[in-house]
């Protein structure tokens, strides 16, 4: 990776700005999950020991750019923040009382909501160089926020003096790369979600990466009509259809592996309580929907996992939040964490998942960016990342 690494630059006495993703999720003014907030502890910790003072960026929800409103502060992230790091982090709410603070070595501080600033989404030139001109570094470490050309997220990185990558963006680019361009085969991608609509330039450039192409949740089902199944009430894009068709095509003509359900659960309606059917795939009844895969579509992937030395998992493979048609989603997880290959997990839900059912320990790789990963695993270059190349 060409990039600058902040393992590398020089700290002391200097003045380290670093781009985190701290969205974390709040209820009630308290955060309910603070994986982002420690996943970016490393990459502090490290700017603090080489003897910087430390600057922290960040976002917190969708506020109306400009304004300040009081429920996107980033206030609670501060207090945890200090409390996981044992200092006093201060927030500050804009760039004339940063510098006029005068951070010394070995403190650290946030500045109020990035999205509180004008010209953050549009990128804007003057935005950006003030936030360069914040510090001596300029360290772009939120990978969550890294498929967005914003002021923070690649307009600094340009502008500052000095600018390179934190040890987490470092670590989720290595392990994508350890996936996408040098994989310990066979390849394996499991990709589940509500639409292929939403993935459908994701699943045409995995198609010509894996040996194997598992297809799962609402996706799978427009998959199930194309290859003639009747798919009763469930969730279908049927405009989408012949692309589907293309991408089981070039698989055969390509000798990939991209197997469907043979079993699967329906239900009348995706609700709790809901009485679940097992049926086979050429069964569905026409008033009920697909919520699941079924025990043999369980063993049938389980079975082509096994052998993946190397397996990319994005998005479930069933309603896995509502029960009772989370069983196949939970199966998978654990045949996953069972299994020898290297296995990164990336987007939301399947984190949510892995996490829930705590297999997080047992999995290769638990990515933090769900958007970002997204757009890496579909080959397109994030413009942080090539902001960094630029500037590497």
């Amino acid at each position: 990776m060409p990039v600058r690494l902040l393992a590398d630059v020089d700290c002391a006495g200097k003045t380290v700005v670093i781009r985190e993703d701290l969205n974390v999720p709040m209820k009630e003014g308290r955060i309910t999950n603070d994986k982002r907030i420690r996943a970016a502890l490393p990459t502090i910790r490290m700017a603090l020991d080489k003897g910087a003072a430390v600057l922290v960026l960040a976002h917190l929800g969708r506020p109306t750019e400009g304004q300040y409103e009081e429920q996107f502060s980033l206030k609670p992230v501060a207090a945890h923040l200090g409390s996981l790091l044992g200092l006093d982090v201060a927030v500050y709410k804009d760039m004339a009382a940063v510098k006029a603070a005068g951070l010394q070595a070995g403190q650290c501080a946030l500045l109020e909501n990035i999205r509180f600033f004008k010209g953050e989404k549009k990128n804007d030139p003057a935005l950006a160089a003030e936030l360069a001109g914040l510090g001596d570094v300029y360290v772009m470490d939120a990978f969550g926020a890294a498929h967005r050309a914003h002021a923070s997220t690649e307009g600094a990185v340009r502008q500052a003096a000095v600018a390179c990558a934190g040890p987490l963006m470092a670590a989720e680019l290595a392990a994508f790369d350890k996936v996408l361009d040098d994989p310990a085969r066979p390849l394996a991608a499991v990709i589940g979600g509500s639409k292929v609509s939403t993935k459908l330039g994701l699943l045409e450039n995995l198609l010509h990466k894996v040996d194997c192409l598992i297809v799962g949740g609402g996706i799978a089902n427009t998959f199930l009509a194309a290859a003639g199944y009747a798919v009763g009430t469930s969730l279908c894009e049927a405009d989408l259809i012949p692309e589907a068709k293309k991408i089981m095509d070039a698989a055969k003509a390509q000798g990939k592996q991209l197997p469907l359900p043979v079993d699967v659960v329906t239900a009348k309606a995706l609700a709790p309580g809901q009485t679940a059917t097992v049926c086979a795939v050429d069964s569905v009844p026409a008033d009920e929907m697909i919520l699941d895969i079924g025990p043999k579509t369980v063993a049938l992937y389980a079975e082509l996992l096994g052998k993946a030395a190397t397996v990319v998992w994005n998005g479930p493979v069933g309603a896995f939040e509502t029960d009772p048609f989370g069983a196949g989603t939970k199966a998978l997880a654990e045949a996953l964490a069972a299994s020898s290959a290297f296995v990164v997990v990336g987007g939301g839900d399947s984190v949510a998942a892995v996490e829930g059912y705590g297999l997080a320990d047992k999995m290769g790789y638990i990515s933090t960016g769900g958007g970002a990963s997204l757009e890496l695993l579909e080959g397109k270059l994030l413009p942080s990342v090539a902001a960094l190349n630029d500037r590497g």
